[in-house]
């Protein structure tokens, strides 16, 4: 038995690099302060249960061997497995489980605190068993709280969790091991060779490759030429213009490197530009509203990716979780009848994002943008945006230092604003001043993605919740502020029926877009995957396609390519 997308026959051996822009400072990626490297939480950490991506709901035991729970899912009791070790040799307790429950619930980064804030007991019930007991009816809470990492309380023994730094080097029951590194420049994760789980049905043809490097470049250019040279052997292209176009260097020519296109059927998530609507500039929504009309999708598409790339229509675009067009029908408009009053245009009646000639000028779409100004109380005086007081309309896109593609478009979206008297200003400064000015939501308008799944939970709360406008570190960039999608997400939590889920689902994808928070680009629908024609996956593909556990967790290294 393995996993149905994994190859249980896969070699091992083999390595693969990829590359990322910006920097790191740290090795801890569960707390809020500090730049650590993203993928670090996923390959050098484990947890009680461990997700099948071709399966939106299902968790397989992993540290655990086995899992109990109420018919109200009101508890959940797991049961560790009596072979599980840290990479010490040391063997994982339930008091490193327990430790590492309160840690993260209380010190860690906000993404575990949602969760942690709904578990009423944690107690041990036996030598290897430990039980949650929840305060809220949160039918998802017996699946998750299975997924967080699993650390070893002993290393953090007379240390500051919650203090960024890279002198601390993760010892964790994971099948990789951090082995080498250089702060800001590379990290690099090897094979356990002595992995407590490699016998385990559920990590047979897994984690195959010996070697998992990650390379931190200044910008795209930079990472780009090192996939060039050969310095890395894996690129994923969002871009489908370059796809056509950049990929001619010898190595491709040579039949070295590779080009895969993995299709997947996961949302499109929200990717663009994201207004802070705790900034009273954005906070009316036809201010909002005439961003995105003032933004030029058709001529940025063009411009960009030779208009092969289809829009971000909904934040669950793509999949069977979003919105649907024209009025909210059934289930979804009982949903939403009740917070009607608070809903804004186009959520019961239909919405969709404008759309411009795909000429330079846009001058229908900015001649609406100007009306939606002045209905906000902003007018064009002498050749200037002002409001009632004479005061300009300014605000600034806070962009990363190497984010060169939001760049060039926030360019030409800056150009397109001069033409209705607005005067936006591009500011790019360095990963660590991103992230601390994010993390506190210091910005009027900046660079956002994020992705959502077929199986959207309680971390939608920390995505969009009331919470997230005034604590620091959530996903609530946009600052939104609103019970109707709160009540949907417990709508999500608690559906007794997959049609209830995806109506819930649907509801929520009406108000998130039509409350025009994010400028909205082009979806990556396809999954543009260039690499050493050594580096190999499975022919069958779960639904996630790509998805970033998938790469590397079931390719494997082919000498023969």
């Amino acid at each position: 038995m393995s996993l149905p997308y994994a190859n249980p026959d896969a070699p091992t051996g083999g390595r693969i690099a990829t590359g990322e822009v910006g920097s790191f400072d740290s090795l801890n990626p569960h707390i809020l302060k500090g730049s650590t490297p993203w993928a670090l939480r996923f390959l050098a950490y484990e947890s009680l249960m461990g997700r099948n991506w071709d399966e939106p709901f299902s968790l397989y035991g992993l540290l655990a061997e086995s899992i109990e729970t109420g018919p109200n899912r009101d508890w959940v009791e797991f049961t560790l497995r009596d072979e599980a070790r840290f990479s010490d040799g040391s063997r994982v307790t339930v008091e490193d489980v327990m430790w590492s429950y309160e840690t993260l619930g209380t010190k860690g980064h906000p993404r575990y605190r949602g969760t942690w804030g709904k578990v009423e007991t944690m107690e041990q019930t036996g030598p290897r068993k430990i039980r949650f007991t929840f305060n809220v009816a949160d039918r998802e809470l017996a699946l998750i709280i299975g997924m967080r990492p699993i650390l070893k309380k002993a290393q953090w023994e007379g240390r500051a969790f919650d203090a960024s730094g890279i002198d601390i080097v993760p010892i964790s029951s994971a099948p990789y091991v951090v082995t080498d590194f250089e702060a800001g420049r590379f990290v690099e994760l090897s094979r356990d060779p002595d992995y407590w789980g490699r016998d385990l049905p559920f990590r047979r043809g897994t984690h195959n490759l010996d070697t998992i490097r990650m390379e931190f470049f200044g910008d795209e250019t930079a990472l780009f030429e090192a996939f060039k040279a050969g310095v890395l052997n894996s690129h994923r292209e969002f871009n489908a213009e370059k796809w056509e176009s950049n990929y001619d260097f010898p190595a491709i020519q040579e039949g070295e490197v590779v080009k895969s296109l993995i299709p997947h059927a996961r949302p499109s998530g929200i990717r663009g530009f994201v207004m802070n609507t705790r900034r009273e500039l954005f906070a009316d929504w036809r201010v909002r509203d005439a961003m995105m009309h003032a933004f030029n999708f058709e001529y940025v598409n063009e411009a960009m990716t030779g208009s092969e790339q289809p829009r971000i229509t909904s934040y669950f675009s793509n999949s069977f979780l979003g919105m649907k067009p024209g009025p909210a029908e059934g289930r979804v408009r009982e949903l939403l009848l009740p917070y009607e009053a608070e809903l804004l245009e186009g959520a019961m009646e239909g919405y969709a994002l404008p759309v411009s000639d795909g000429t330079e000028r846009n001058r229908a779409n900015l001649r609406r943008a100007i009306r939606l100004m002045a209905d906000a109380g902003w007018t064009v005086q002498e050749g200037v945006m002002k409001n009632a007081a004479g005061e300009p309309f300014e605000f600034e896109i806070l962009l990363r230092q190497g984010e060169n593609e939001y760049a060039t478009i926030a360019d030409l979206f800056v150009e397109g604003l001069k033409r209705i008297g607005i005067a936006a200003t591009i500011n790019m400064v360095d990963t660590a001043q991103y992230n601390e000015r994010t993390d506190v939501y210091d910005f009027d308008m900046t660079s956002y993605w994020r992705g959502l799944s077929l199986s959207p939970g309680n971390e939608q709360k920390l995505y969009w919740g009331a919470e997230g406008v005034e604590a620091p570190g959530t996903r609530n960039w946009m600052g939104m502020n609103s019970p109707a999608a709160e009540a949907m997400i417990d709508e999500i939590l608690n559906a007794g029926s997959r049609d209830d889920f995806i109506a819930a689902t649907r509801a929520l994808d009406r108000i998130l877009t039509t409350g025009r928070y994010v400028i909205p680009l082009y979806q990556y629908n396809v999954s543009r995957l260039a690499h050493a024609k050594e580096l190999t996956y499975p022919e069958r593909l779960p639904i996630y396609g790509d998805w970033f556990t998938w790469q590397p967790d079931v390719w494997w290294w082919d000498e023969a390519g």
